[in-house]
């Protein structure tokens, strides 16, 4: 759930930090609906996060004297403060990065990456060749039938096309399946993982109890 929590908190700040920027260069007008709602919506997740973790904190100064962009992030007087959640984000991307390479890891998934990619390209080469048309429309073909997307707006028409699109067809299933497959592991892995860390310390706790009950009875 931890990992969960910091992958949202991060989405919020960069959706936030965006909407700002684009307001300021009057892309769009964060005052007005749905852009005033969505801010809303963030501002009150921000502070509800930053108040509750300064109630949990057992160094409340040290804990605002470290966390004092997140409470400039939170004041709603003008959006510009808004900028102030990116603090929040470049605080996570270091957990996120010992995060990510455990979870390529999880079920070789970064090994099915490194062969789904290569079999896209030789595929888009296949059909580059079999077809005439350039490496570049190929690439777009191909990406476009891997995703099941599949615009129509080029079709294969020889035999050695038709094969490179079943190929890609079955990466792109097999590809989004193990992707599914993995995200559940990792996540189901981490509840695991505190499980393990919660009984750990129940045990320890009952051996404390146990030892000062042994040391009680010696006393006596």
């Amino acid at each position: 759930m931890k990992r969960l929590y910091d992958v949202v908190i991060s989405l919020l700040a960069v959706i936030s930090v965006t909407m700002v920027i684009m307001d300021y260069s009057n892309t769009i007008s964060i005052d007005s609906y749905p852009y005033n709602y969505i801010d809303g919506v963030i501002l009150v997740i921000f502070t509800i996060d930053y108040f509750a973790r300064l109630s949990l904190s057992k160094n409340k100064k040290q804990f605002f004297k470290s966390n004092i962009f997140d409470l400039l992030a939170i004041i709603p007087v003008n959006s510009i403060f808004s900028f102030f959640r990116i603090a929040r984000l470049v605080g996570l991307i270091g957990k996120l990065q010992k995060n990510a390479k455990k979870f390529l890891k999880t079920n070789g998934l970064i090994y099915l990456i490194l062969i789904c990619l290569a079999i896209l390209c030789i595929s888009a080469v296949m059909y580059s060749l079999a077809e005439n048309v350039s490496l570049s429309e190929s690439f777009w073909w191909a990406i476009a039938t891997a995703t099941t997307v599949g615009y129509g707006d080029i079709s294969p028409h020889t035999a050695i096309g038709k094969f490179a699109a079943v190929l890609l067809m079955f990466v792109g299933i097999g590809f989004i399946g193990m992707l599914t497959s993995s995200i559940t592991a990792y996540f189901t892995t981490a509840d695991d993982d505190s499980k393990k860390i919660l009984e750990k310390l129940d045990k320890l706790e009952n051996e404390y109890r146990e030892i000062k009950e042994s040391i009680n009875k010696i006393e006596k």
